[in-house]
């Protein structure tokens, strides 16, 4: 693997950062890639922040991340609809992140009889406006959700996040979504066709056997598990599929990104 030129894909939250705090290395690590000329990208099934939004929050903790070098569920799920009905409408349930990146792609947002009800995260999950999802579902929209994450964190501790609400909706409407993020391996190869990259000779760096490891085998990548979020090595021997690496942390790739499998 030593001829290998590789491309790097990496999860966000448990990687890079870990409740608004820098993972010790994550900084020498990115600086490393750019230093050697390898291209990456920093994925999120988060769909509320635009990558500019993103770019500002990681700089708060250190890390100098450019807005082309982060990739969202938004911007996948914004990317597939346009590849499966350019220029359609939708009603939206989320944030800037998600409205902002339909509306780059040319969809309309409309409470009129939408092609799509897109379900993002939100922070303001709103009664009214999960009856008028349901009922648009019910009188013919498609129904597609950014990511399957049924919490997320916060400072007090977890809060239903996009998957929960999307089983919510399901359970009213009998009509599951179509998710476009991790696990999907959709989200995996949007990200290759950014960075016009191979799966042979990408990987992917997360801390979720059940989303960034999955997703990465799925999509044909090499795939590293780090230890410094969700997964540990305990809960990753449950899978009936394993990462090609386990890692205690980023910080554990410094001085070897050009060669991350070699034996020395």
């Amino acid at each position: 693997m030593n001829e290998r030129r590789w491309t790097y894909l990496s999860d966000m939250d448990g990687v890079l950062v870990k409740e608004e705090h820098l993972v010790p290395g994550a900084d020498e690590f990115l600086a490393e890639l750019k230093a050697n000329g390898i291209d990456f990208l920093v994925l999120t099934n988060n769909s509320i922040y635009t990558p500019r939004d993103l770019r500002a929050r990681l700089e708060r903790t250190g890390l100098d991340i450019p807005e082309e070098s982060i990739w969202t569920s938004a911007l996948a799920t914004a990317k597939f609809l346009s590849s499966q009905r350019p220029n359609g409408s939708a009603y939206v349930i989320g944030e800037a992140g998600l409205t902002t990146a339909l509306h780059e792609v040319g969809y309309v947002l409309t409470e009129r009889d939408p092609d799509y009800v897109v379900l993002g995260e939100t922070r303001t999950y709103s009664f009214s406006a999960i009856t008028r999802a349901i009922r648009l579902i019910e009188g013919g929209a498609k129904f597609i959700a950014t990511n399957p994450d049924a919490t997320g964190p916060s400072v007090e501790g977890s809060m239903p996040a996009t998957g929960s609400v999307a089983a919510l909706i399901e359970k009213a409407t009998g009509r599951s979504p179509y998710y476009v993020g991790k696990p999907n391996p959709l989200m995996m190869r949007s990200a290759l066709r950014r960075l016009g990259a191979h799966s042979e000779s990408t990987l992917m760096i997360g801390d979720r056997m059940d989303t960034d490891v999955h997703s990465g085998i799925e999509a044909g990548l090499q795939t590293i598990l780090v230890l410094t979020g969700i997964s540990t090595r305990e809960s990753a021997e449950r899978y009936p599929y394993r990462p090609t690496l386990v890692l205690d942390s980023i910080a554990d790739l410094i001085g070897r990104t050009g060669d991350p499998f070699g034996q020395g």
